[in-house]
């Protein structure tokens, strides 16, 4: 008896994924947690490990084939192994079974595995949800993180004898139906004026176009500009760039833009928060991970580096080379993705100068920097003399969700961080 094997539910509202490769063959035996396919999803590859000990029998999907959660990938000869976890619920059934005489078509489905990821069934473990008695909203019947914790709370109220209305699990609108309370009018036929190409957007510039498009429709978006002065700051990057080198770390401005940030976040802690807009609170976060805005030949991927206020500027520019380097690689985990507070966005070596980026949602803020060039400025060489002097001048810009933020909040901002860039001494004294 052959068994099915399908794409498990990869948590964080992820839905389907490109496949990039397939790493076994018809006629192939795996153990349990060998990886057999590699699916690039939510802006980073992942490699699916095999549910099960067994015999290959057939593969049903190729590189470039999008599936979604549940599609079938692959069959399985009928020697396979059960999970532990699976025998565990399954043993815990039985006795529910026989305990309360439940009906046929629950003994039924004892005979055959929930279909739920091994991260929802260990969610479904620390909740102490059965999976079998869990409403799968699901395609085939999968179980959802979702579900388990509808179930949960469920049973929570019911324990504490409070009613509650039915809880459906939140699902994301498909298609091009509707945006934020309005109609998306339909596409005109382009092909009466000319010839057409369509080119499925998939992956990372889906990701990409899905998260701007509930930033811009969700935020208020302002943006300051201004210039900053890093002259100072250069002439320190030059005289210790060698040696971050040798430590295999690349010492560049955005190692120490991260570091002024961070002083600012601390400095102003609203910048490090989520506006929660149905319950009417801003949620405050005591740590300081910030992501990094990453330019590939796929599209735009921000890792985030994590508790940036405890680092040195060593430690930085080593964990930000090795955080670029493995984004481009596409060899980014998951998780290395997630739980950032604030992003900063660099398009200096693409020689770019101010300019607006949008909030990374659901964060509250975001700081962009230019190309840094020589300029000509205006200084003062003694009292009531001035002189036109040529000095190193970096853009930077900060956009901000005005729901949250003001004007004054940001330039007040952008002060800690100018102070910083323009004065490696300040900026050293900002560390923690």
């Amino acid at each position: 008896m052959s068994r099915s094997f399908k794409l498990p539910d990869l948590g964080e509202g992820i839905h389907e994924g490109e496949v990039l490769s397939v790493l076994v063959l018809v006629g192939d035996q795996v153990k349990e947690g060998d990886p057999i396919l590699e699916v690039e999803t939510d802006k980073a590859a992942v490699e699916i490990p095999s549910p099960f000990t067994a015999t290959i029998t057939e593969i049903l999907v190729k590189p470039g084939d999008v599936v979604k959660v549940g599609d079938a990938l692959m069959l399985f000869s009928g020697d396979t192994e059960m999970k532990a976890g699976e025998k565990e619920v399954h043993a815990e059934v039985s006795v529910q079974t026989e305990a309360a005489g439940a009906s046929e078509s629950l003994r039924q489905r004892e005979k055959e595995p929930v279909p739920v990821s091994p991260a929802t069934r260990r969610l479904a473990r620390e909740l102490g949800v059965d999976l079998y008695k869990a409403t799968a909203s699901g395609p085939e019947g999968l179980v959802t993180a979702e579900d388990v914790k509808a179930f949960a709370e469920k049973a929570s109220l019911a324990e504490a004898g409070v009613e509650s209305a039915p809880i459906k699990p939140v699902k994301e609108p498909t298609g091009q139906a509707k945006t934020i309370g309005m109609d998306i009018p339909p596409l005109p036929n382009f092909e009466k004026w000319g010839t057409v190409e369509r080119i499925p957007v998939r992956s990372i510039r889906r990701t990409t176009a899905r998260q701007m498009s509930i930033s811009w429709s969700q935020i208020p978006h302002v943006t300051s500009q201004v210039d900053v002065d890093i002259t100072r700051l250069e002439a320190f990057r030059q005289q210790h760039k060698a040696d971050i080198e040798k430590k295999g770390g690349r010492l560049t401005l955005t190692v120490f833009a991260l570091k002024a940030a961070a002083a600012a976040l601390k400095t102003y802690p609203n910048f490090n928060a989520t506006f929660d807009m149905d319950a009417g609170e801003l949620i405050l976060k005591h740590f300081y991970h910030i992501g990094v805005a990453v330019d590939t030949e796929d599209g735009l991927i921000v890792p985030v580096v994590r508790d940036v206020d405890r680092k040195s500027i060593t430690e930085l520019s080593i964990e930000l080379q090795d955080l670029v380097q493995r984004t481009r690689q596409r060899k980014i985990a998951l998780d290395e993705l997630k739980g950032g507070t604030f992003t900063i966005t660099n398009i200096g070596h693409m020689g770019g100068g101010h300019f607006t980026p949008i909030i990374n949602y659901p964060e509250v803020a975001i700081m962009g920097m230019g190309a840094a060039r020589m300029k000509p400025v205006v200084m003062e060489k003694r009292k009531n003399v001035h002189e036109i002097v040529p000095r190193l001048i970096l853009p930077l810009v900060i956009t901000i969700d005005h729901r949250v933020l003001d004007g004054g909040d940001a330039h007040r901002f952008l002060r800690v961080v100018i102070d910083a860039l323009e004065d490696p001494d300040v900026l050293m004294m900002t560390m923690t």
